[in-house]
Protein backbone atom coordinates (compact mmCIF):
# COMPACT_ATOMS: atom_id res chain seq x y z
CA UNK A 1 0.00 0.00 0.00
CA UNK A 2 1.29 3.55 -1.30
CA UNK A 3 1.22 7.04 0.62
CA UNK A 4 -1.36 9.51 -0.89
CA UNK A 5 1.42 11.06 -2.58
CA UNK A 6 3.48 7.95 -3.73
CA UNK A 7 6.34 8.78 -1.55
CA UNK A 8 6.15 6.20 0.84
CA UNK A 9 4.72 2.25 1.20
CA UNK A 10 3.62 0.28 3.86
CA UNK A 11 5.76 -2.92 3.70
CA UNK A 12 2.85 -4.55 7.12
CA UNK A 13 4.97 -3.34 9.68
CA UNK A 14 6.72 0.68 8.76
CA UNK A 15 6.63 2.96 6.46
CA UNK A 16 9.43 2.41 4.32
CA UNK A 17 10.22 5.08 1.57
CA UNK A 18 9.40 4.35 -2.28
CA UNK A 19 11.54 6.56 -3.66
CA UNK A 20 15.37 6.16 -3.64
CA UNK A 21 17.61 8.91 -2.14
CA UNK A 22 19.14 10.17 -5.39
CA UNK A 23 15.76 9.81 -6.83
CA UNK A 24 16.63 7.92 -9.80
CA UNK A 25 14.99 4.71 -8.54
CA UNK A 26 11.10 3.87 -7.57
CA UNK A 27 9.94 1.07 -5.57
CA UNK A 28 6.82 -0.40 -7.29
CA UNK A 29 5.21 -2.80 -4.47
CA UNK A 30 7.49 -5.53 -5.98
CA UNK A 31 11.61 -4.29 -7.05
CA UNK A 32 12.91 -1.08 -8.01
CA UNK A 33 12.21 0.30 -11.15
CA UNK A 34 13.87 3.58 -12.95
CA UNK A 35 12.43 6.77 -12.22
CA UNK A 36 10.46 8.44 -15.18
CA UNK A 37 12.59 11.62 -16.33
CA UNK A 38 10.02 14.38 -15.77
CA UNK A 39 7.54 12.45 -14.55
CA UNK A 40 5.79 14.30 -11.95
CA UNK A 41 5.06 13.35 -8.61
CA UNK A 42 2.08 12.83 -6.85
CA UNK A 43 0.55 15.90 -4.44
CA UNK A 44 4.04 17.88 -5.38
CA UNK A 45 2.25 21.03 -5.07
CA UNK A 46 2.62 21.82 -1.30
CA UNK A 47 5.62 23.49 -1.43
CA UNK A 48 4.61 26.05 -4.28
CA UNK A 49 0.87 26.55 -2.92
CA UNK A 50 3.07 27.43 0.87
CA UNK A 51 5.27 29.84 -0.96
CA UNK A 52 2.11 31.74 -2.75
CA UNK A 53 0.09 31.88 0.67
CA UNK A 54 3.31 33.07 2.65
CA UNK A 55 3.51 35.95 0.00
CA UNK A 56 0.21 36.43 0.00
CA UNK A 57 -0.08 36.85 3.98
CA UNK A 58 3.68 39.06 3.72
CA UNK A 59 1.63 41.24 1.16
CA UNK A 60 -1.57 41.47 3.14
CA UNK A 61 0.24 42.68 6.19
CA UNK A 62 2.24 45.00 4.22
CA UNK A 63 -1.31 46.62 2.98
CA UNK A 64 -2.65 46.56 6.20
CA UNK A 65 0.35 48.29 7.97
CA UNK A 66 0.28 50.98 5.23
CA UNK A 67 -3.83 51.50 5.36
CA UNK A 68 -3.17 52.52 9.75
CA UNK A 69 -0.35 54.72 8.87
CA UNK A 70 -2.33 56.47 6.19
CA UNK A 71 -5.55 56.69 8.73
CA UNK A 72 -3.29 57.75 11.64
CA UNK A 73 -1.19 60.39 9.24
CA UNK A 74 -4.90 61.61 8.34
CA UNK A 75 -6.14 62.12 11.36
CA UNK A 76 -3.38 63.26 13.78
CA UNK A 77 -1.43 65.01 10.94
CA UNK A 78 -1.76 68.40 12.80
CA UNK A 79 -1.03 67.36 16.19
CA UNK A 80 2.43 65.63 14.57
CA UNK A 81 3.20 68.74 13.01
CA UNK A 82 2.81 71.33 16.21
CA UNK A 83 5.32 68.87 17.99
CA UNK A 84 8.05 68.84 15.56
CA UNK A 85 7.56 72.67 15.52
CA UNK A 86 7.36 72.79 19.03
CA UNK A 87 11.00 70.63 19.41
CA UNK A 88 12.62 72.84 16.61
CA UNK A 89 11.66 75.54 18.81
CA UNK A 90 13.14 74.64 21.83
CA UNK A 91 16.04 73.71 19.96
CA UNK A 92 16.80 76.53 17.87
CA UNK A 93 16.56 78.80 20.85
CA UNK A 94 18.88 80.49 23.48
CA UNK A 95 19.25 78.60 27.15
CA UNK A 96 17.48 80.84 29.70
CA UNK A 97 20.62 82.16 32.60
Amino acid sequence: MFSPDGLWWWDGKEWKPAVSPDGHWRWDGTSWQPAQPGAARRGGGGATAAVIITVAVFGGILVLVGLITVVVLLTMGNQFANVFSNVAAALGSSPSP
